[in-house]
């Protein structure tokens, strides 16, 4: 079993407030040796404070928001991943429950300060930084520092305490999921701010178990639990309410549907800044856990290649598959099947506004990384122990029997390359999580 990362802080990150202006310096970490001894990443000033700000906040209150555990599950305040690098700064991180994400991009033209190191990592998000989030007026500077500018030194007399954390693995495995949900959305809605802020006041305060549509009807938009002609379908609707203390700031809020109806997102401008959300498809349902790519990585892609595209590329870089293919004479099906790849271990995001896919450097090494794909790798030991047998195939038909736990066979078909299985996660989720490893292995073993 996969163990959640461990990691240390040197120092606690702090809130300085002095003559109108509150300082963040957040403590850094990561697994990747050259990262973690960097000094620091940024340091300097964001324009737009207040916005800043109150998103920040928002994204407290989502690390800090569980919809589906029990009070003995319950992981409370969790630390963001913090990504900087080409101008710009991104900040993600999951609720308890890992069934919504949150993202703020804080674009060039909102910063004024150094990037001394390009890089990802994870930072201290502790209770007093996270309290000088609501104190931060709209006149006021908000300095942030990622990482120290001094090197703490210990001495007999004067150590520094370590801060230990887990990330839960969980989180590694959502970021290689979301964004594959994010590039192939479609825009569904774009309200103004008073649209957004008339329609999120008939939000349910409670949990709400069934699902709502989001529709227009005549001028205006509104929540309806019952189902009509292009509604935008929300699986635990209350979740939204983590929106609620920006929409006053927000200069439009953009809501996007996936073509399988499995989640939502939520884009909210605030010109150089920029928030978006991801909730799945119910509250029950954790972003871990979805294997959307999963069939693309049946063809497997050379490890140098992966290694080399991470080496090469720079955090928060664009990310243009079609121009890497020309321009190193890359396959474009070898450059498809490294875009999954890359997606699949979370080195890729997707920004919903532009439209385009960025790179991330996440601070985990890569031998980590790769082991989050549970359902890849069964597939790969049943086709290595020749536990696939192919009974039929046609143009159009193929039968197989694949070895299950136990001495249970379970029948795979396929019709017009629509896949079934006889398991009991095909039965519970069709092919909306991804394909069963069960399919995974017979598709494995007909590429051969």
């Amino acid at each position: 079993m996969i163990q959640d990362f461990e990691y240390r802080y040197a120092s606690a990150s702090t809130a300085q407030v002095k003559d109108g202006s509150t300082a963040l310096l957040f403590a850094h970490c990561s697994e990747i040796v050259e990262e973690n001894n960097v000094p620091c990443f940024f340091y300097g000033q964001i324009k737009d404070s207040f916005v800043a700000s109150k998103c920040m906040s928002a994204l407290a209150r989502t690390v800090g928001s569980h919809y589906a555990l029990t009070p003995s599950q319950i992981f409370y305040l969790k630390d963001p991943i913090v990504s900087i690098g080409n101008k710009e700064m991104r900040w993600e991180a999951f609720s308890s429950c890992n069934s919504v994400y949150a993202r703020i991009d804080i674009l060039e033209n909102g910063i004024d300060g150094e990037f001394l190191q390009s890089g990802c990592t994870n930072i201290d998000f502790n209770s007093d930084t996270v309290r000088a989030f609501n104190t931060v007026t709209q006149k006021e500077k908000l300095s942030v520092s990622i990482g120290s500018k001094e090197v703490n030194i210990s001495t007999e007399r004067n150590s520094t305490q370590e801060k230990k954390v887990k990330l839960p693995n969980r989180w590694i495995k959502g970021l290689g999921n979301v964004q594959v949900y994010l590039s192939s959305m479609e825009l569904a809605f774009t309200l103004t701010k008073i649209e957004a802020t008339q329609l999120f006041n008939t939000l349910p305060k409670t949990a709400v178990k069934g699902n709502y549509y989001l529709h227009k009807s005549g001028l205006s938009y509104q929540f309806s639990p019952s189902s009509k002609p292009d509604g935008l379908k929300i699986g635990g609707v209350h979740r939204l309410n983590l929106l609620q203390n920006l929409l006053l700031l927000t200069e439009s809020v953009s809501f996007y549907r996936s073509d399988d109806e499995q989640c939502v997102a939520v884009l909210l401008r605030f010109g150089n800044i920029q928030m978006s959300f991801l909730f799945s498809e119910s509250v029950y349902r954790g972003f871990s856990g979805e294997g959307k790519n999963l069939e693309a990585l049946t063809e497997k892609v050379s490890e140098e290649l992966i290694l080399g595209i991470n080496n090469f590329f720079k955090t928060n870089e664009v990310f243009h598959p079609t121009l890497i293919s020309i321009e190193h004479d890359i396959p474009l099906t070898v450059m498809e099947t490294l875009q999954s790849s890359l997606s699949s271990i979370g080195l890729l995001g997707y920004e919903l506004g532009d439209r385009q896919f960025f790179y991330r450097r996440l601070p985990f090494k890569l031998e980590r990384l790769k082991s989050f794909n549970p359902r890849i790798q069964n597939a790969i030991k049943l086709v290595r122990d020749n536990e696939v047998m192919i009974l039929q195939q046609t143009d159009q038909y193929i039968k197989a029997e694949v070895k299950g736990s136990g001495d249970v066979l379970h029948t795979v078909i396929a019709n017009n390359d629509v896949f079934q299985c006889t398991c009991n996660w095909y039965t519970a989720n069709k092919n909306n999580r991804g394909l069963c490893k069960h399919i995974l292995a017979v598709k494995m073993k007909l590429s051969k």
